[in-house]
């Protein structure tokens, strides 16, 4: 895979994992918690190779996790 084809997965993916475990967890923290699991996986089999594909990552598990937040408090005012 190319270099922008990995920092489209980068950008996207982490976050939408955290969205997709704090649905089935019904925690952000554990979503958190396993989506960088997931990561450092994918780190360590050498699938992620630059320090920006990190920095990519870091940022899109950060708005994950924010719009898990959202989620929770839209959740909470119905």
């Amino acid at each position: 895979m190319d270099v922008f084809g990995k920092m489209m997965l980068a950008l996207f993916l982490p976050a939408l994992l955290v969205l997709l475990f704090t649905r089935i967890t019904f925690n952000r923290y554990v979503a958190l918690i396993l989506a960088i699991a997931l990561i450092a996986a994918s780190v360590y089999a050498g699938y992620t190779s630059t320090p920006t594909l990190y920095v990519i990552d870091a940022f899109s598990l950060t708005v994950g996790f924010w719009l898990a937040s959202k989620m929770k408090k839209n959740r909470d005012t119905l």
